[in-house]
């Protein structure tokens, strides 16, 4: 496998994007798209594009989006002013999926947020993704903290 690059999503990348982000069981069920993309994905993406604590990242093999995720930056009190990185939505195509592409993702993603000056980096992964706390564990990551979610959609 080539080594895939990481750049910064670009507003064509969206509709790559959401194929992959609907990829999978749970993204079946709650993604919507398209085409074209709902409008609602746009916004949402211009609003991560503006806000320089946030970045999309796309990872690309021989021309093709073959992973995806989101780091927001997110300063805080605690930890003495600690700065966290947050990974979230993170995909890979079905066709990478077992080639070792998550790892270097998130190697990529944990040096980014080195780069930011945080000094901690996070995630959260919904409880049924059975293989994914498998995979997050052998990166060290610890389920050291319990996760609430409250659905506002209606």
């Amino acid at each position: 496998m080539p080594t895939p690059s990481a750049r910064q999503a670009k507003i064509e990348d969206l509709p790559a994007i959401l194929d992959l982000l609907a990829d999978d069981p749970l993204g079946q069920g709650r993604e919507d798209v398209g085409p074209p993309p709902h409008p609602d994905y746009l916004e949402a993406f211009k609003a991560i594009r503006d806000d320089p604590n946030q970045f999309l990242a796309v990872f690309v093999s021989d021309n093709e989006i073959v992973g995806c995720l989101q780091l927001s930056f997110i300063p805080g009190l605690s930890r003495r002013g600690a700065w966290r990185g947050q990974i979230e939505s993170v995909r890979v195509s079905a066709t990478m999926r077992g080639a070792g592409l998550g790892r270097k993702m998130f190697n990529w993603a944990i040096d980014t947020c080195r780069q930011r000056g945080c000094r901690l980096v996070q995630l959260t992964s919904d409880k049924s993704r059975k293989d994914a706390l498998a995979f997050y564990r052998s990166l060290g990551f610890t389920p050291s903290h319990e996760g609430f979610k409250l659905d506002l959609s209606g």
